[in-house]
């Protein structure tokens, strides 16, 4: 190739012209201390189309790959709010994916740091960008908002704010929900959304009758059947009613005792049936459930009499004791912890209590409402979800731990391990291992030799 024609090649990783450049933009900048040198847009850069090429407002992936030590030691707060007003811009884009990547860049922010006040003057921004992704987005984008959508409401807390955001998203969550058209993921996202957004927002009883009878309409329909075999199979959908069923028990967690008592008698004798089926993580979704129930109809009637106790135990004892060489080793594994647990819970009123910490306190998840609680809340924020434990009167209200807990920089300082000293610990713990792995295989060597 002539000289002249390799000097004007575009450098690997910028952008080319053409109609992707957009999400190019949007993912492909470079994190750290580079976003520091963007300088304010003039008023006639302000344009959606401008912004999409952009890279130093559209760096999302940061938020993802670094989290909340980021953020915290390379910016300042109004760098953050800074790169945060570019992304909100950014999900008017004309580019799914670039779209897609701002919602997921301002999820992955606001899961990792509190910004309730940046977040307050410009929920109804917000609010309608999710509901114009939920309408007119893909499965991905879809997936991108509804999630946004959960985190929003927890950053917000209960109150009149969140109240607006689900009467505006929730009609369009539940028609997501229900049509069988749509993609199978971002149905699962939406159902998980509805159930932490009204388990957040709702104030209307009537409004959590009907969340709760939409789900029930989703996952009912992996019940065993008459006419089936006593082995139910999974199917493409089963995924979703996984989901349908924990946001379920999650919102029957703040009903009425009527309310819950009136569930209890419907879905008491058909829950069982779900402990059949092939997929694992509906086998521990219905027998978590199980537990929280029993605990819940406990909770109302200490003498609570299980008609089927002998057959349900049986039922949880194989599947704590399940030896099948057809199943994972790994999914074994994880079944037979969680069922040895909710036998537990169903034989002997017994829960194994687990231990949160989160910088100077800890937690102690003592009941399955709470670890189920906990779960859900953990599955939405994922990393974020210690420091909002920390920080998030929500959440604190939720789990009763009082009032955040005031600490200067100094004992901040000193309760924060840098990236380095994480690696170093991470590679020590990488050698002790080998070496332990290596010496038990030396053992089974020298074994074998002498036999």
């Amino acid at each position: 190739m002539p000289k002249n024609k390799k000097r004007n090649t575009p450098h690997r990783g910028g952008s080319a012209g053409g109609g992707g450049s957009g999400a190019a933009a949007a993912t492909a900048a470079t994190a750290g201390g580079q976003h520091r040198n963007v300088q304010p847009f003039s008023d006639e850069d302000a344009s959606i189309e401008t912004m999409s090429h952009c890279s130093g407002y559209s760096d999302p992936s940061s938020f993802a790959e670094d989290g909340p030590e980021v953020l915290d030691e390379e910016g300042t707060q109004e760098d953050l709010e800074y790169k945060l007003k570019g992304l909100i811009d950014l999900t008017l884009d004309k580019s799914a994916k670039t779209r897609q990547a701002a919602l997921e860049g301002i999820k992955n922010a606001l899961a990792s740091k509190m910004l309730y006040e940046f977040i307050l003057e410009r929920r109804m921004t917000l609010t309608d960008s999710i509901e114009r992704c939920l309408k007119k987005g893909k499965s991905d984008e879809q997936r991108a908002a509804a999630a946004l959508a959960s985190v929003l409401c927890i950053q917000l807390g209960p109150g009149i704010e969140s109240e607006e955001i689900l009467k505006t998203l929730g009609p369009i969550l539940k028609k997501i929900i229900c049509d069988g058209s749509a993609s199978i993921q971002a149905r699962q996202t939406c159902a998980t959304c509805f159930g932490v957004c009204c388990f957040i927002a709702t104030d209307d009883i009537t409004e959590l009758y009907s969340t709760l009878e939409c789900l029930e309409n989703i996952f009912t329909k992996s019940y065993l059947k008459e006419k089936d075999t006593t082995v139910i199979c999974s199917t493409p959908n089963t995924v979703l009613h996984i989901s349908s069923l924990l946001a379920w028990t999650l919102l029957l967690t703040i009903c009425p005792i009527n309310e819950v008592k009136k569930k209890l008698e419907m879905h008491f004798h058909k829950l069982p049936s779900l402990l059949s089926c092939d997929d694992v993580n509906m086998r521990i979704a219905a027998g978590e459930s199980l537990a929280l129930l029993f605990e819940l109809a406990r909770g109302i009637e200490s003498d609570f009499f299980y008609e089927d106790m002998e057959s349900l135990t049986q039922m949880l004892r194989a599947l704590a004791t399940d030896g099948n060489k057809h199943r994972a080793k790994v999914d074994k594994r994880k079944q037979r912890s969680v069922f040895r647990d909710v036998l537990r819970a169903v034989e002997e009123r017994d829960f194994p209590t687990e231990t949160i910490k989160f910088g100077p306190e800890r937690m102690y998840i003592d009941c399955w409402v709470k670890k189920h609680t906990y779960d859900t809340f953990k599955e939405v924020l994922g990393s974020g979800m210690q420091y909002h434990l920390q920080s998030n009167e929500f959440l604190r209200n939720v789990f009763e731990l009082g009032p955040p807990v005031m600490l200067d920089a100094a004992t901040l300082k000193t309760m924060k391990i840098s990236r380095f000293e994480r690696h170093l610990y991470n590679s020590a713990a990488f050698k002790a291992r080998t070496k332990a792995r290596s010496k038990c295989r030396d053992k089974r060597a020298d074994v074998g030799e002498f036999f």
